[in-house]
C-alpha cells in the first residue's frame, strides 16, 4: 500500500473515532464481551488475537456501531479491511488504493471496479475468516472466481466494498481411482482440461478455456457433451462451501442434500464454494470439424440445425456449436468418440462451406479446447450476454435471426459493436441426466429445445444503451413470435443471463420456493442476500 493509502486510512479511522464519544461505562462490559466473542471465533494465535482485540476494543466508531448509535460507515469498512489484513497478511489483502491491475481483472470493462480492499484467500479457512469479518462489520462484498460474467457488479464491487478474489484457490487434483477431479473455484477450464488429458479423462465443464471454474458450475454449466452427460452442476459429486457464519461444510448426495441440490444451478446465493469434486468422464479422443459459411447460407444452416435436432441429436454423442456472426457463420460438429464422418451430422454435409477452418478428423478434447482458446480476445472491451429459449422451430429461428440481423448491422455501422446469434441444443437426455443424478433447481422442460444466446462486444460506455438495445429487443422478439407460434419456452439459462434478466424467476414456483427455504436455512442472517453487492440473487425475485 502507498503512503497516500496509509494516510487516507488513518484519516478515516481517526475521523471515525472522533465522531462518537466513548461508550458509557454500563455498556463497556457488554461491548467488550461482544468483541471478545467475535475475536475468539476467528481462532487466531494468541498474540494476533490479543492485538486485534485491543485495536477493536479501542475504536469508538465500532463501539457506536455495536451500540446502535450513529457511526461513520466508511471508517467501519476501513477497520474491517485493516482487520482482514492483520489476520490474513499483507500478501492476501490489498487496501485502498487497491492495485488497479488486480481490481480490473474482470473480462468486461463494464465490470471494472475499485473496491475498498481486495482479499485473495489461499484456503477455505481464509475464506471463513473473511466472511466472519464481513458479517460482523456488515460490509458490502462481492466474490470473483474467473470474473468472466459481463454483468456489472456481479463479480466486482466499488468502494465502499470488499472484493474476495478466489484466484489462488485453483487446485486441480485427480483421485487415486481417477473417478473424481477436485477443482478450486479460481481455476480456469483450459488448465483443467490440460491437467486431465494425460489421464485420458475429461469433465463436464466450460467450453472456453479462459473461463473460471466457480461461476460456471453454480450457474449450471453447459459443455460440449452436456447432451450426453448433463450440465456441469449435475456432475458434481461434492461441494465444499463456506457458509455466511464462516462454517466450512460439504454438500453431497448424503450430506446437506438440500444444499447439494440448490448449488447445482442456484447461483451464488448460499455461500462461497471453495472446492468442486466433479465426476470424470472417459472421454479424451473425439471427432470434430469446424467450417465457415457466408451470410446468405444462414437459412440453410438453420434448416440443417433443426433437422439435426429432430433426428441426429438422438445420437447423444453428437452436438453442434452454431455461432452466427455479422460477416460469417461458424459451425462446429463435435462427436464424443473417434469416428469417421458421423451420420448424425448428415444434414450439414450437403452445404458447401466457404472455408474449412478445421478439417474433419479425430483429435482430443484438449485439442478442441486449445482451438477455442484462440478465438478468445484479451483486448479490453465492454461485453454483454443475453438468453432466451424456444422449441425446435426452424421458421422461428429464421424470423428471429432476420430481425436480429437488421438491428445488429445498423448498430454495428453506428458504433462498431459486434454481436453473435447462437443456438445451443438442449436434448431430452440433458434433462434426464440431471434427474438421474439427483436433480437440480433449474426446472428445464423435458423436451428437445434450444437456448439462444448472444455475445456482444463494443468499445465505448456512451454506446451502452444503443448497443444493448439489440439483444434486449431480440429476446423480446423470441417471446413475441414464439408465443404466436406456440414455440416459446419461458426458461432462461443463468450462465447466459444479462444484468436485467431474472433466470431464477423462471425456475418454477416450487423450485424457487425451495431455493429460498434452503437460503434461509443455511444463511439465516441472509448475508448473501443483503450484503452481497449484486448477482442473480433470490432476494431480487
Amino acid at each position: 500500500m502507498t503512503m497516500f493509502g496509509i494516510r487516507l486510512l488513518c484519516c478515516f479511522l481517526s475521523i471515525g473515532t472522533a465522531l462518537t464519544a466513548s461508550a458509557p461505562p454500563a455498556n463497556r462490559g457488554f461491548l467488550h464481551g461482544k468483541l471478545q466473542q467475535f475475536v475468539d471465533s476467528l481462532a487466531l494465535p494468541s498474540p494476533q488475537r490479543q492485538a486485534l482485540s485491543n485495536t477493536l476494543d479501542q475504536d469508538s466508531n465500532l463501539g457506536a456501531f455495536l451500540s446502535g448509535n450513529d457511526y461513520q460507515s466508511f471508517g467501519l469498512l476501513v477497520l474491517a479491511c485493516l482487520s482482514l489484513r492483520s489476520i490474513l497478511g499483507n500478501e492476501s489483502v490489498d487496501t485502498i488504493p487497491v492495485n488497479q491491475t488486480e481490481a480490473e481483472a474482470n473480462w468486461s470493462q463494464s465490470c471494472w471496479r475499485a473496491p475498498t480492499c481486495l482479499v485473495i484467500p489461499e484456503s477455505a479457512q481464509d475464506v471463513s475468516k473473511a466472511l466472519k469479518i464481513i458479517k460482523f462489520f456488515k460490509s458490502k462484498f462481492a466474490v470473483r472466481s474467473g470474473g468472466h460474467s459481463p454483468n456489472p457488479g456481479f463479480s466486482n464491487i466499488n468502494n465502499p466494498g470488499i472484493l474476495i478474489d478466489l484466484q489462488k484457490l485453483n487446485q486441480i487434483e485427480v483421485s487415486a481411482d481417477k473417478k473424481v477431479a477436485r477443482l478450486g473455484p479460481g481455476g480456469r477450464w483450459g488448465d483443467v482440461i490440460a491437467a486431465l488429458d494425460p489421464y485420458d479423462l475429461s469433465v463436464i465443464g466450460g467450453r472456453i478455456p479462459q473461463v473460471g471454474v466457480g461461476g460456471l458450475i453454480l450457474g449450471g454449466g453447459f459443455f460440449h457433451f452436456s447432451g450426453e452427460y448433463g450440465l456441469a452442476g449435475d456432475n458434481v459429486k461434492e461441494f465444499e462451501i463456506v457458509l455466511s457464519d464462516g462454517a466450512i461444510t460439504t454438500a453431497n448426495a448424503d450430506r446437506n442434500v438440500d444444499l447439494f441440490w440448490a448449488l447445482k444451478g442456484g447461483g451464488a446465493n448460499f455461500g462461497i464454494v471453495t472446492r468442486f469434486d466433479l465426476y470424470t468422464i472417459p472421454v479424451k479422443n473425439i471427432w470434430f470439424q469446424v467450417t465457415i459459411y457466408t451470410p446468405d447460407q444462414v437459412p440453410a444452416i438453420l434448416e440443417a440445425f433443426a433437422q439435426w435436432q429432430n433426428q441426429g441429436a438422438s445420437d447423444v454423442k453428437s452436438t453442434v456449436a452454431l455461432i452466427v456472426g455479422l460477416e460469417a457463420t461458424t459451425v462446429g460438429l463435435i462427436y464424443s468418440a473417434p469416428a469417421d464422418k458421423p451420420e448424425a451430422f448428415d444434414p450439414f454435409y450437403s452445404i458447401p462451406p466457404a472455408v474449412v477452418a478445421v478439417a474433419p478428423g479425430n483429435n482430443t478434447v484438449l485439442g478442441l479446447t486449445n482451438i477455442l482458446g484462440t478465438t478468445f480476445s484479451n483486448i479490453p472491451q465492454r461485453h454483454d450476454y443475453r438468453g432466451a429459449s424456444s422449441k425446435i422451430d426452424v421458421q422461428l429461428y429464421k424470423d428471429v435471426y432476420a430481425f436480429w440481423r437488421e438491428q445488429a448491422v445498423a448498430v454495428h455501422e453506428a458504433t462498431g459493436a459486434n454481436m453473435t446469434f447462437t443456438l445451443q441444443p438442449v436434448p431430452v437426455n440433458l434433462v434426464d441426466q440431471g434427474n438421474a443424478k439427483g436433480g437440480n433447481p433449474l426446472g428445464i422442460p423435458r423436451i428437445n429445445h434450444q437456448w439462444w444466446t448472444t455475445l456482444v462486444d463494443w468499445e465505448n460506455a456512451e454506446d451502452d444503451e444503443q448497443v444493448r438495445a439489440v439483444p434486449i429487443a431480440t429476446s423480446e422478439k423470441w417471446k413475441e413470435l414464439g408465443e404466436q407460434r406456440g414455440s416459446y419456452i419461458p426458461f432462461l439459462f443463468m450462465n447466459d443471463g444479462s444484468r436485467d434478466q431474472s433466470p431464477l424467476s423462471l425456475y418454477g414456483a416450487e423450485n424457487l420456493a425451495r431455493l429460498k427455504e434452503v437460503s434461509r436455512k443455511y444463511d439465516p442472517s441472509q448475508v448473501f442476500q443483503t450484503l452481497q453487492g449484486d448477482g442473480f440473487l433470490l432476494s431480487k425475485v
